[in-house]
């Protein structure tokens, strides 16, 4: 097993550092930022890391825009709004381009989403006072939904 200690710059640390990576990948898909972070933590070089990634990131076993899609389709399921989905992708040293393509193509109806988290959460009950509808504006913005939606929702729900 590693040590704390720092793993010099060679040849002999690629493949500790690919079984480790590959270790990590087996158990869930990881970004590549995230992938870098905890093989820095285990004392690697910078160098290797980077030369292991890019073979893994060849060799298939390391993609970014997979990791992209399966986060977004985890974080839907979630109730979670596109905003804050493409917020933590961003966090997570995801290039914002695949983050907005992987949005752009998402097979999700964001709006009905926002519809299924409120019916959930409110019942469907439209805010009666002021104090109430800041509320729900404040859970529905948090969970990631634009507020433009959020009264596209409310008004489609007086009817």
């Amino acid at each position: 097993m590693l040590t704390d200690q720092s793993i010099t710059d060679t040849e002999d640390a690629k493949p500790q550092i690919q079984g480790l990576a590959l270790s990590l990948l087996a158990r869930r898909e990881h970004s590549r930022t995230e992938l870098k972070r905890k093989l820095a933590r285990r004392g690697f070089e910078g160098s290797s890391i980077e030369a292991v990634l890019d073979q893994l990131a060849a060799q298939g076993w390391l993609s970014d825009a997979r990791y992209v899609e399966i986060q977004l389709r985890k974080r839907a399921q979630a109730g979670y709004g596109p905003m804050r989905i493409r917020e933590e992708l961003l966090q997570q040293g995801i290039p914002k381009s695949e983050v907005e393509q992987a949005l752009k193509n998402a097979a999700c109806d964001w709006f009905e989403l926002l519809q299924q988290v409120w019916q959930a959460k409110f019942s469907g009950q439209l805010p009666a006072t002021d104090s109430e509808r800041a509320r729900q504006m404040r859970f529905l913005t948090y969970r990631g939904f634009a507020v433009s939606e959020v009264l596209r929702l409310w008004h489609s729900s007086q009817r």
